[in-house]
């Protein structure tokens, strides 16, 4: 009988997966990219929640995680973190 679980349940047991995909990056040189992020990513762009899934099928999704995916995160992130205050001011203060 395969074991069916959330994605967030199957983490500890996959971190070496997100590790090696997060030194992949590395290598493709996106040097700041964590396994913390690659988990972050595929929560947020890949399973949308916390879907059930076998072992396999997490570890598939993340040795299938395409740059173009994990980018796209990085840059709707950066644009959510973004402080649209401090851009204003930035912007104000650049034209004085």
């Amino acid at each position: 009988m395969e074991i069916v679980q959330t994605v967030s349940e199957w983490k500890e047991m996959v971190t070496p997966a997100l590790q090696s995909k997060a030194e992949e990056f590395h290598l493709m040189g996106y040097a700041e990219a964590t396994a913390e992020d690659v988990w972050k990513c595929l929560m947020q762009k890949v399973w949308k929640g916390d879907p059930e899934k076998r072992i396999y099928e997490v570890v598939q999704d993340i040795f299938q995680l395409t740059t173009v995916t994990y980018i796209s995160y990085l840059t709707v992130n950066a644009y959510q973190n973004d402080d649209l205050f401090a851009s204003i001011a930035a912007v104000t203060n650049a034209e004085q």
